[in-house]
């Protein structure tokens, strides 16, 4: 007992020898450093505009947990300012003068990435994560759209004032400790010891999952923080499902994907791919050209037909009257880049970046691929520059012709900003390349990116009834609006009234809500209108994205090899509605009602998709578990070992 007692009794000496004296500074810098980022935590709460947020059992976890991350994140610039603490003992004034230069730039990184920690909440409703490492990569289109969208000499002004008043509380609080001795030599040196050995004992024990202590998706990002969430980030962009996340025997995992693929038991043997096989054409051949149009950010709940009472999206509500309107169509993910992805591809949104952004991503088993197997021209056209999120080199890799910004000269663009050209020049251009193709004899098949429906919400004047820069509501009318022009502009083709056209989002335009995967923030609009050939009606059963070029197929009557993990929804999709959602790190699978999580280091969870409530495991439950991992599990082994590819390697 005695030794117990003598043995706490010089931890705590040493403790205290880590703030006494001199080394008083490194506890103020500290406790600056966390009360900022607390205060963060709070701004970005009240920015959620969730007021259950600040119950005291929620909030007070969530800024504990946050000060822990504080406290690592702080640990190695501590360390440095401890070694100089000691260096320059015997000079108090070149350490004063010296810290105080140093502690400038330090002041204003810590305000400027408070800063932009709100502009990203805004966009992403999360702390950084691997959005925010490609923001680094293409900071071209990030700066100019930060420069469009937001007041940058206010915010930048405003982030130095921060910084000001920062660096004058830290300087004037330092200047006691700074003026008072280092502790006895011993003392010193165990306290030098303790704030060395601090960092490398906090970033091996701090885990990101630390963080994920609720149900509450958005009260556990509270927890976390900007800088150890990036550099989280920067290691894991690309995961290995079969290593962090919940796997079944691989017999059992091909199993589930073949009957969620209505398929049999054959399909699940050693070696087989449950996921190949052959899709016979439902009825006659329709020899049509196929425009496919992704459409940036546009949620359901935009239309009309959906609830909406602003009438933002007349042309569209059209459409879906005299087209197939589907009902409960859901985006695999939250960018861009998972809906080209799941409409290519066909895959579901396995874990960490998109397959668009992965190498070895050429060669692949590819919508594009299977129209031109029937003669097509393939292309992919894109109002921005394609070398954003490496969509040119994911297109033309695999067969696609390209046609990016670059395609048009300076007189055929009536109004850009950084993301890209209005819609209604990308619509132009593609028209041309569609004459192009018709006068040559040549069906095409033309997968179409939008831009405009993005901040900065920036179009031509006089072109709808709201201003330019008025926010989101303009966006999504002139995107409407020029897709009725498009329409409009191609009825007067020779080739219109043999052309299906596909009008789908990317994605919706927020991601935040109570649940990790919220359902209502993936439902997208999808319609289908070719009025020659597809007559008018709803289409309610449960479909993903993954499905709309197996059922595109489908309604041409096309028969072919298949390699997509998706099905026909006016077929096969009847027999298995699901959808497939994908936030980050978190894969899931929406079906009767329940979400199913799973995330890395096999957590996982079953929700009441309307409530978000964790339901206790059933055997339905089970089922929907075992079907959820089986995509997963396959599509990303698929993908590794390069069966998804055309030679199947």
């Amino acid at each position: 007992m005695l030794q117990v007692r003598r043995f706490v009794s010089r931890t705590a000496h040493a403790a205290c020898g880590a703030f006494a004296g001199r080394f008083r500074a490194l506890g103020v810098l500290l406790a600056v450093f966390v009360a900022f980022n607390t205060l963060v935590r709070v701004g970005l709460a009240i920015a959620n505009g969730d007021a259950s947020l600040f119950l005291p059992w929620r909030i007070l976890p969530a800024l504990a947990i946050g000060a822990a991350f504080d406290v690592v994140v702080a640990s190695g610039p501590l360390a440095l300012v401890a070694l100089g603490l000691v260096a320059l003992r015997r000079h108090p004034r070149a350490l004063a003068w010296g810290l105080g230069v140093l502690l400038a730039p330090l002041a204003w990184l810590v305000a400027f990435v408070g800063a932009a920690e709100f502009v990203f909440w805004n966009e992403f409703a999360s702390r950084f994560n691997f959005i925010a490492v490609d923001y680094l990569i293409y900071s071209n289109e990030v700066i100019g759209n930060l420069r469009e969208s937001y007041d940058m000499p206010r915010l930048l002004a405003l982030a130095s004032a921060v910084a000001l008043a920062l660096w004058a509380l830290a300087t004037w609080r330092l200047r006691a400790p700074l003026a008072a001795p280092l502790p006895a030599r011993g003392r010193s040196a165990v306290a030098l010891a303790a704030w060395l050995a601090l960092p490398f004992a906090g970033y091996s024990l701090a885990d990101a999952d630390y963080k994920e202590f609720s149900g509450h998706a958005q009260l556990n990002e509270l927890a976390g923080n900007g800088y150890f969430d990036f550099w989280h980030a920067l290691r894991t962009n690309q995961i290995d499902y079969d290593r962090y996340y919940l796997t079944l025997p691989p017999h059992e995992a091909r199993l589930a994907l073949a009957r969620e693929l209505g398929r049999g038991e054959g399909a699940a043997e050693a070696g087989a791919r449950p996921f190949e096989r052959d899709v016979a054409a439902h009825g006659p051949r329709k020899e049509l050209n196929v425009v496919l149009v992704s459409i940036e950010s546009l949620s359901a709940e935009f239309m009309h037909a959906f609830g909406d009472t602003r009438a933002l999206t007349p042309n569209l509500d059209r459409l879906g009257r005299e087209g197939l309107l589907f009902t409960q169509m859901y985006a695999t993910g939250t960018r861009t880049v998972r809906g080209l992805e799941a409409l290519s591809l066909s895959v579901p949104p396995t874990p960490g970046h998109s397959i668009v952004k992965r190498p070895h991503n050429d060669r692949l088993f590819t919508l594009g691929g299977v129209f031109r197997q029937h003669g097509y021209d393939a292309l992919f056209l894109y109002g921005g520059y394609g070398y954003f999120d490496n969509m040119n080199a994911f297109f033309s890799g695999n067969g696609y012709t390209v046609l990016d910004r670059t395609a048009l000269a300076p007189g055929d663009i009536h109004f850009e900003n950084i993301w890209g050209v209005a819609d209604e020049d990308l619509y132009a251009l593609a028209l041309r390349e569609f004459d192009r193709r018709h006068a040559a004899g040549t069906r095409f098949f033309a997968h179409v990116m939008t831009t405009s429906n993005h901040r900065p919400f920036t179009y031509p004047e006089g072109r709808i009834d709201i201003a330019p820069r008025s926010g989101r509501e303009g966006g999504v009318k002139y995107s409407d609006w020029a897709i009725g022009r498009f329409i409009e502009q191609a009825r007067s083709r020779p080739w219109f009234d043999d052309t299906l056209f596909v009008f789908v989002a990317d994605h919706t335009h927020k991601g935040r809500g109570r649940q990790e995967l919220p359902v209502e923030n993936y439902h997208i609009p999808c319609i289908v209108y070719a009025p020659a050939h597809v007559r008018p009606r709803l289409v309610t059963t449960l479909a993903s994205q993954i499905d709309v070029g197996p059922t595109l197929l489908g309604l041409l009557g096309i028969g072919y090899r298949s390699k997509f993990f998706g099905h026909d929804i006016l077929h096969e999709g009847q027999s298995h509605p699901r959808a497939l959602l994908a936030n980050y790190q978190t894969v899931g699978y929406y079906g009767h009602g329940r979400v199913v999580e799973l995330k890395p280091n096999a957590r996982y969870r079953i929700v009441d998709a309307a409530s978000g409530k964790v339901l206790p495991m059933d055997d339905l439950g089970r089922q929907l578990l075992d079907d959820a991992i089986g995509y997963y599990q396959v599509a990303s082994q698929a993908y590794r070992t390069g069966e998804l590819r055309l030679d199947g390697r």
